[in-house]
């Protein structure tokens, strides 16, 4: 079976590296696959969890020619929408500590995933022509992000500027997203991961429970914002198909192909 998750271990930090290349795009299986990870991580009783991606591309998002690939079949459309909002749950419903370790791009359901991370560390961008840019685009594609998803940057950079950053489905360079706090540092990329791990060794210095259940109670508005009332899939599944979203997403299937 192909390793879709790598699995290192960093002593009682486990890092989970997305593996699918070219650039770990989110469909059903990865999206299952990240689930069972975090899973057997919780049971092998690991005490923190570095989630990474691979150089220059934390993942690209949910994979938009998988999803065409259903056609009409809208129960295919919604099992894989219902996979990638599992594993966001799923690690927003984390019982340890969870840093986001972006090796690279991180937009869309790649910025979704961050976003449910405790912290986030981005790779500093190469030069001002290739800046390394996280956010969600969605609008740029087609797609509204649901209410949920909006919480999920409205906590990290406050109402207005998450406002302005989802209207125009903005990607923001790394030292931009630094600047407004959607992510928490920027360093070399060869450095992101040990980052993320000394990040989660120094939390792990304090005393356990205290540490945790103070992060249970900070994180209880992220587990409030993934409700289902607030995803509403079947109305998301139903605006895919609206005509100017089919337009937008299959011109970005062509861009994919030639690329």
């Amino acid at each position: 079976m192909t390793t879709l998750i790598e699995v290192i271990n960093h002593g009682p930090i486990r890092e989970l590296r997305l593996a699918r290349p070219p650039v770990n795009a989110l469909d059903t299986e990865l999206c299952r696959h990240l689930i069972q990870a975090i899973n057997q991580a919780m049971a092998d009783d690991v005490h923190g969890i570095v989630l990474s991606g691979s150089e220059r591309i934390f993942s690209a998002g949910m994979d938009v020619p998988h999803l065409l690939s259903h056609g009409e079949d809208k129960h295919k459309l919604l099992d894989s929408w219902q996979a990638f909002f599992g594993a966001v749950r799923t690690l927003a419903e984390c019982r340890v500590p969870v840093v986001a370790a972006l090796t690279g791009h991180a937009p869309a359901g790649g910025c979704v995933l961050a976003l449910c991370c405790d912290y986030r560390i981005i790779a500093r961008s190469p030069d001002a022509a290739h800046p390394t840019v996280i956010g969600l685009n969605e609008v740029q594609v087609g797609l509204v992000a649901p209410e949920g998803i909006q919480r999920l940057m409205r906590r990290v950079v406050g109402h207005h500027r998450a406002t302005t950053l989802l209207v125009g489905g903005e990607m923001v360079p790394a030292e931009r997203a630094l600047e407004i706090g959607l992510v928490d540092e920027v360093v070399d990329a060869d450095l992101v991961v040990a980052r993320a791990v000394a990040w989660l060794q120094s939390l792990l210095k304090l005393p356990r429970q205290p540490m945790l259940l103070t992060r249970t109670i900070a994180r209880a508005d992220l587990h409030e914002a993934l409700h289902a009332d607030l995803i509403q899939l079947d109305r998301f599944v139903e605006a895919w198909y609206a005509p100017d979203a089919q337009q937008a997403l299959q011109g970005l299937a062509a861009r994919l192909g030639k690329g």
